[in-house]
């Protein structure tokens, strides 16, 4: 594994226990009381099938700055596949993006659901839907693209869960493009 995959990877897993508790209560819903009665049955998981959630944690000190944006790493100088290449090529079913706080917590956090996702990447290719994104050097040789999320359609909703609502924005709201400062 490259070194600077390898230093990605060690930095965001330390995060891991703060966003298994924060998607958690997502994928569990209660049972029925005729499950509870009868077949020792408190909770369901809500997907049968493997589940698979990508994640990514952006330093701290971009909330404030960025609060619905995401970024997802789109190029390495290396050539290495990218997040944004697997996830295009239907990899992925939510991904799980937060604002590092000062601990190992989030000041800020979305759990995005990627076939709204690709489904609206398709719409915007394909009639002109009016997503709000654009591209991000990191200074590090990796790039990011970076998306809006004001600016995905309602239907079929791109959010699953968040720790702000969409809503307590505006539309009416500035577009805040990246500064190019490194994330």
């Amino acid at each position: 594994m490259k070194q600077a995959v390898r230093r990605d990877w060690d930095w965001s897993n330390r995060f891991v226990p703060a966003i298994k508790r924060l998607v958690g209560p997502h994928l569990l819903t209660p049972a029925a009381l005729e499950q509870d009665a009868h077949e020792a049955t408190d909770l369901i998981v809500l997907v049968a099938r493997d589940m698979r959630i990508a994640a990514r944690v952006r330093r701290q000190g971009y909330a404030d700055s960025f609060p619905y944006e995401f970024t997802i790493r789109a190029r390495r100088d290396s050539g290495a596949v990218t997040e944004l290449e697997k996830i295009v090529n239907g990899w992925g079913d939510w991904f799980f993006y937060g604002h590092a706080d000062n601990f190992d917590g989030f000041s800020l956090w979305w759990l995005i659901d990627l076939h709204s996702f690709r489904a609206a990447l398709i719409r915007n290719s394909n009639n002109g839907t009016k997503l709000r994104f654009g591209d991000k050097p990191n200074g590090d040789g990796t790039f990011f693209k970076w998306f809006d999320l004001r600016s995905f359609p309602s239907t079929p909703p791109i959010l699953i869960a968040g720790s702000r609502d969409l809503s307590e924005s505006t539309t009416d709201e500035a577009f805040l493009p990246f500064n190019g400062v490194a994330q």
